[in-house]
């Protein structure tokens, strides 16, 4: 931000962004009377974001190249509708060097830090080098200009493995490997090099000692055009996959008050030395004997800001703005304070029992939890009565909510965030709701025994809690719900019977129904009975006396399978027998040499007739701004390669015909 943007009121906002970022933008603006204008691609016409806003205009295709990241587009656009200012959220063009600047050159106020800022930050190795002139402490490392594989390598050598290679230009875990030992450096390389060129058109690497144990911290700071400073408390962001947070929480717990203090004015001191303007979060390892060293300073607003909000009582969109009209901080240090603690959890579209893969798909049923922050760019949509379903979209982070917990103290921030992830519903995609349930109700987690290395340490447990297996008393609910007509017209009582296919291993599971006005009597055919009185429904959910207590749950009853919501979770039961084994006979394909989604193939490592080793990486794709590696399932040939690089192939796309080898046929 430029002095001349000094004491400039800001009168209408432009929102350079998408997703739920720019949904929170437009909430704040809406609340403190700005005028909004946003911009969408073809691919989120039916975001919420485009409904909430004054003015909404269509910028380009699905690809963010091709319309959010339109920098001379997105100023027309705000000239054409006065707007005097624009906000580009987090991502895509919040840390533009260049746009910044276009921005100050066509006088338009860039609500974000300074161009020069920005530069100083937004290449990692530049940024370390700032950092260790002003005393920040940093980790032992390579960021020099010779960008050569050979220098690379040689300098991971004097570092000692394990490594990390990072993308100078880059942030969220893109174009991020750990290398742990010299023979996978190569291929690391290379693909965080085509993960960084994708992502931020930039490939420069950088050079880390890899930790193996430690806490990701980071303080989120505020600066003015005054000179002014302050840090709005600390977050631990610890719970990782793949580099990318999954769980983030304030305060960070077990840090004793001196270290807090001391990386407190760290931070303050990194911000000072690029002369910081706005929000920014400077980001700390920090290693089990309490020493912590500078990852890199975030020069924007972060995905992680409802926690320090909920602690504090502040919007800090709105301290956004304020700053970026000229006007002081709106607090001096001392007169912040923090009251009670937050849990935030990233609900994403991807399959955790599939290795996290990346949904793309339709949401048709979304009802979200009751008293609980869900950011969102999605609306409720509700199955039972029609709602227009929404996408997710192939062409950019799965990221579907936030849902962020406030509580007096971190057990009951826990609490009510593992009560709102099992009320939440959802339906359409998969998710990781129950992976999300999983990693806050774990006792390392309720310890708070944090690494980055949690979900890799504990993935087992994790994955098996994952798991949502229905047992007989949940085929008892589903069986209510399918036939809850019948139960409710005047309790039709003929015995019937019906075929529900809980597990594999019970096969068709038969269940009968007896009783009168008052009681209904569920058996099946294992033994198990379950009484149930007074059942009735009331709009989509079914209520039920049983064991003396109130049970209620919801269901979806779609193509022949039901999904069930309740005080448990969510538990999804098939009951068409035919449809049931048709999928067991086709799960004997090879569905790991197939697209899992929509996918641009970038690399191909193997030819036609090559012999192949189990495990061995045959082709590389990109989807959803990360990079998935087809393995070989087994020892064998490659008959055939059907993908040629740089296609677009769908979901399903058979990528390789492959042959077992002899041994492994004779095996199987």
């Amino acid at each position: 931000m430029n002095k001349e943007n000094k004491k400039k009121k800001i009168e209408k906002i432009l929102i350079a962004n998408r997703g739920e970022i720019a949904s929170r933008i437009l909430k704040t603006c809406q609340r403190i009377g700005i005028k909004t204008v946003c911009v969408y691609s073809s691919a989120d016409i039916s975001a919420n974001f485009v409904e909430l806003a004054d003015e909404a205009y269509l910028i380009g295709a699905g690809p963010s190249a091709e319309s959010y990241l339109q920098q001379e587009l997105l100023i027309e656009i705000a000239q054409k509708t006065n707007c005097n200012a624009i906000h580009p959220g987090y991502g895509f063009l919040s840390e533009n060097t260049a746009f910044a600047q276009k921005l100050a050159d066509n006088d338009i106020i860039f609500i974000g830090p300074s161009p020069e800022a920005i530069d100083a930050m937004g290449d990692k190795a530049k940024a370390k080098t700032l950092m260790e002139q002003a005393g920040v402490p940093l980790i032992q490392g390579y960021h020099g200009d010779d960008q050569s594989p050979e220098t690379l390598l040689e300098n991971a050598k004097k570092i000692g493995f394990p490594v990390l290679l990072k993308a100078s230009a880059g942030g969220g875990g893109k174009g991020m490997k750990p290398v742990f030992d010299e023979s996978t450096f190569d291929e690391a390389l290379q693909s965080a090099k085509r993960e960084a060129m994708a992502s931020f058109s930039n490939d420069d690497m950088m050079l880390e000692k890899y930790l193996t144990n430690p806490r990701h911290v980071e303080i989120q700071i505020f600066g003015d055009h005054d000179g002014d400073i302050i840090h709005l408390f600390e977050r631990d962001c610890s719970l990782q996959r793949r580099h990318q947070k999954v769980i983030e929480e304030a305060p960070a717990p077990n840090i004793e008050a001196p270290i807090r203090e001391k990386m407190y004015q760290a931070a303050i001191n990194a911000a000072k030395a690029v002369n910081y303007v706005g929000a920014g979060t400077v980001e700390f390892l920090l290693d089990e004997d309490g020493s912590f060293y500078f990852m890199e300073m975030n020069t924007r607003l972060q995905v992680e800001h409802p926690v320090t909000e909920a602690i504090t009582g502040l919007d800090l969109v709105e301290w956004q703005i304020m700053i970026a009209s000229g006007e002081p901080l709106p607090l001096s240090q001392n007169e912040i304070s923090q009251t009670g603690h937050a849990i935030e959890a990233r609900l994403y579209a991807e399959d955790a029992l599939n290795d996290f893969m990346p949904q793309a798909g339709t949401l048709n049923h979304l009802i979200p939890p009751l008293n609980t922050r869900f950011d969102s760019a999605f609306d409720e949509i509700n199955y039972h009565y029609s709602d227009v379903p929404q996408k997710v979209s192939i062409y950019y982070d799965p990221m579907i909510a936030k849902i962020i917990a406030h509580g007096a103290t971190r057990e009951q921030a826990i609490d009510e965030l593992a009560y709102a992830l099992k009320e939440l519903q959802i339906d359409g995609v998969h998710t990781n709701e129950s992976f999300l349930h999983a990693c806050i109700t774990h006792d390392n987690f309720k310890k708070a025994q944090l690494t980055t290395k949690f979900i890799d340490q504990n993935i087992e447990e994790l994955i098996e809690e994952t798991r949502q297996s229905p047992t007989a008393f949940e085929g008892a609910l589903a069986f209510i719900a399918l036939r809850i007509d019948s139960i409710l017209n005047a309790y039709q009582l003929n015995p019937f019977f019906e075929s529900l296919n809980l597990r594999e291993r019970f096969g068709g599971v038969k269940w009968g129904m007896t009783g009168d006005a008052n009681t209904l009597l569920l058996s099946c055919e294992d033994g198990e009975t379950f009484t149930f009185e007074d059942v009735r429904v009331e709009g989509d959910v079914c209520y039920a006396s049983y064991d003396d207590k109130i049970f209620y749950w919801s269901a979806l009853i779609k193509d022949k399978s039901i999904t069930l919501y309740t005080d448990d979770g969510r538990f999804d039961i098939p009951w068409d027998n035919k449809r049931y084994t048709q999928a067991n006979v086709n799960a004997n394909a090879a569905p790991e040499l197939q697209a899992p989604m929509p996918s641009k193939v970038v690399k191909i490592n193997i030819n036609e007739g090559d012999t192949v080793q189990t495990g061995q990486t045959l082709m590389v794709l990109e989807a959803m701004k990360m990079e998935h590696q087809i393995k070989a399932p087994t020892n064998g040939i490659v008959t055939e390669v059907l993908a040629k690089e740089g296609e677009q192939v769908e979901e399903g796309f058979d990528l390789v015909i492959f042959t077992p080898s002899v041994e492994e046929q004779k095996a199987s």
